[in-house]
């Protein structure tokens, strides 16, 4: 079942680098007391993801900020040390978590899987956006197979 707005997220446990190594981040450290933008990606490094879903987050950081938002994180199924590069690769620095669901743990959890096997991904999470208040989703946008609209930052920029 697709997770909807009004619904709780599950408690999950993601991993991310600090201090140069892995360690633990749940949904309630995210979450609690906070307005996060969260948003998915099929694949860390891959073009679309690259060139326009990270860096259009970024760029965003700021105003995201100005209208309320404690934080900003990308969830992709990769690993840490991935997720960890990526981030370096795009110069986020702090304006975005890279949350590493490497298992896909929470993709499942949230019901927005998608099959990748054809590009040789394999199971990995669709692209979407939310907007989270203390753990419940505000707002949600699940992309269309191959589209780019809903889960932009600036949609997103549009429902703050």
């Amino acid at each position: 079942m697709t997770i909807k707005v009004g619904d709780k997220l599950p408690e999950a446990t993601f991993k991310v680098m600090k201090e140069g190594k892995p360690a633990d981040m749940t949904v309630a450290d995210l979450t609690s007391g906070k307005k996060l933008a969260l948003f998915a990606v099929p694949g860390a490094f891959t073009p679309t993801c690259s060139a326009r879903h990270l860096p259009g987050y970024k760029e965003a950081a700021a105003e995201m900020r100005a209208k309320g938002v404690n934080a900003i994180a990308c969830v992709s199924v990769n690993d840490v040390f991935v997720m960890n590069a990526w981030g370096k690769d795009q110069q986020v620095g702090d304006d975005v978590i890279m949350l590493a669901d490497g298992n896909g743990a929470f993709a499942k959890a949230v019901g927005l899987v998608m099959d990748g096997s054809g590009f040789g991904m394999g199971s990995r999470s669709q692209r979407y956006s939310m907007v989270v208040e203390d753990g419940v989703v505000k707002q949600l946008n699940v992309e269309a197979p191959g589209e780019f609209k809903v889960s932009a930052a600036d949609y997103m920029l549009g429902q703050l």
